[in-house]
């Protein structure tokens, strides 16, 4: 049931795109993003824009070739998409938002 609680906690008039996270959303998620890899040069990219983009993606539906520019690399996002799918960092993103909803 929509409260003025619920209402302003669910309020997303003022994030750049309705699927970017909140801070209160991006404080649940940000301990369940692998760290980079040992050796090599070190991350490059912001953790939290990676995510806003996929879920820019998976909300929107849009093409890969269609994201908008404010985000990283298409290249980058889906490297990264197809690597936490296989390491099952999505699946712990998922269910720790199921589990705040």
């Amino acid at each position: 049931m929509w409260t003025k609680e619920n209402r302003a906690r669910y309020d997303r008039r003022g994030l750049r795109y309705p699927s970017d996270l909140t801070d209160e959303e991006w404080a649940v998620l940000a301990p369940l993003i692998p760290r980079a890899k040992r050796g090599g040069n070190k991350r490059s990219v912001d953790e939290r824009s990676l995510i806003n983009g996929l879920l820019y993606i998976l909300s929107t539906g849009c093409q890969w070739r269609a994201i908008p520019k404010d985000f990283p690399p298409r290249s980058t996002l889906f490297g990264y998409f197809q690597r936490w799918e296989w390491d099952g960092t999505l699946e712990r993103v998922h269910h720790a938002l199921y589990q705040q909803c």
